[in-house]
């Protein structure tokens, strides 16, 4: 019965939870990031918006001092529009990052020991 109302069944759309796991780890595993900058309404240092089933990720980081912050742009760049695609088959339209500051060694680190 068709009361008007079409129903698409061709698109589904990934919660923005399970993409921020996917972009979180992709970026923490690139080389020269410190951590994530938590900004106002922004899930962790990331925001994802989704539309025209494609992708598109904001991301705030603090990064390492000494850092080559164009490469590490790249390289979160990249890292991220893979391991999102791989994981969701949908398009990665943009990955904007937002470094919002630089992290001095030993600064934060704690748990780190120097030898």
């Amino acid at each position: 019965m068709n009361d008007g109302h079409e129903e698409k069944m061709d698109t589904l759309k990934i919660a923005d939870d399970v993409i921020v796991m996917y972009v979180a780890n992709a970026v923490l595993k690139t080389k020269g990031v410190a951590d994530f900058s938590p900004v106002f309404s922004v899930y962790k240092g990331i925001k994802v918006s989704q539309g025209d089933g494609e992708i598109a990720v904001d991301i705030y980081i603090i990064v390492d001092y000494g850092v080559k912050i164009p490469v590490v742009a790249w390289d979160i760049q990249e890292n991220v529009k893979r391991e999102v695609e791989m994981a969701t088959d949908l398009p990665v339209r943009a990955v904007n990052i937002h470094v919002q500051g630089v992290r001095m060694k030993g600064e934060g680190d704690s748990n780190n020991e120097q030898n």
